[in-house]
């Protein structure tokens, strides 16, 4: 699917399938072995969750600056010290649990569904799968810059405050999307961002999780509130003092966005 988008791939890893190939890719034991081989800016982890973690140093250790893991269920002891291993070393993680990234047009990396997408100008950084889909296909004719799932579990490598920084300082986004859930602070941090005038670009959010019951985990296994950090209330409300208009549902997010791209 990827190379079908266009995804420069140049190698796969699987440990006793080296010699072999895969839709024309050459197929390698070892990342040290492919990076011998191929200059290789990014790597993408599929490895089952008992494995993923091995997967992740290996790309590391390769000098691999950008790793994306797609697998879910990794422990979260296990996430901490890899993303804590790969931050040391200059490795950009994004995920794990995500759906990967894409710049629509270019290249995807991961499993986003490409007939969702067009190019344009809006950012969108999703801690949701689907509702990154969702909210892509009706930002429409607007299209998208570049659109990243960071992922729902409680450790992440890329933070919310994070993408929308880097999206603040890329020339092709005029407008950025937040598609947020329950739990956590990551929301409540760029509202800060914003109200202390360190992002500059206009900002639309939508908070997902305002039916769900409290002290239960939903789905994602960072959507979870506790003690009364990272309610559905506390977010709206950071982000409202910070003036950055929120949605209600899905289907306003593109309304909001057009008023602010024709202003």
């Amino acid at each position: 699917m990827m190379l079908k988008y266009g995804t420069k791939i140049v190698a796969g890893v699987t440990p006793g399938k080296g010699g072999t190939q895969v839709n024309g890719v050459p197929v390698y034991d070892t990342v040290k072995e492919a990076v011998k081989e191929h200059e290789i800016d990014a790597s993408i982890i599929f490895v089952p969750a008992r494995f993923a973690s091995e997967a992740v140093y290996e790309a590391v250790d390769a000098g691999i600056k950008l790793v994306t893991v797609i697998t879910e269920h990794i422990p979260v002891v296990d996430v901490a010290k890899f993303v804590r291993y790969a931050r040391a070393r200059g490795t950009r993680i994004i995920g794990p649990n995500c759906p990967g990234l894409i710049v629509p047009g270019e290249s995807l990396l991961g499993i986003l569904p490409a007939k969702y997408f067009r190019k344009g100008t809006v950012g969108i950084v999703s801690r949701s799968g689907t509702l990154t889909y969702e909210v892509s296909h009706l930002v429409g004719d607007l299209g998208q810059s570049t659109v990243i799932g960071i992922g729902g579990d409680p450790i992440i490598g890329t933070q919310l405050q994070e993408v929308v920084q880097e999206f603040d300082k890329d020339n092709n986004t005029e407008a950025i999307v937040i598609i947020g859930e329950i739990g956590g602070t990551m929301e409540e941090r760029v509202a800060q961002l914003k109200k202390e005038g360190k992002i500059k670009k206009p900002i639309v959010g939508y908070i997902a999780g305002l039916t769900a019951p409290r002290e239960k985990r939903m789905g994602h296994a960072g959507a979870v509130v506790y003690m009364g950090m990272g309610t559905f209330e506390s977010k709206i409300e950071a982000f409202k003092k910070a003036d950055i208009p929120v949605a209600k549902t899905p289907y306003e997010i593109r309304d909001i966005l057009t008023k602010i791209v024709r202003k």
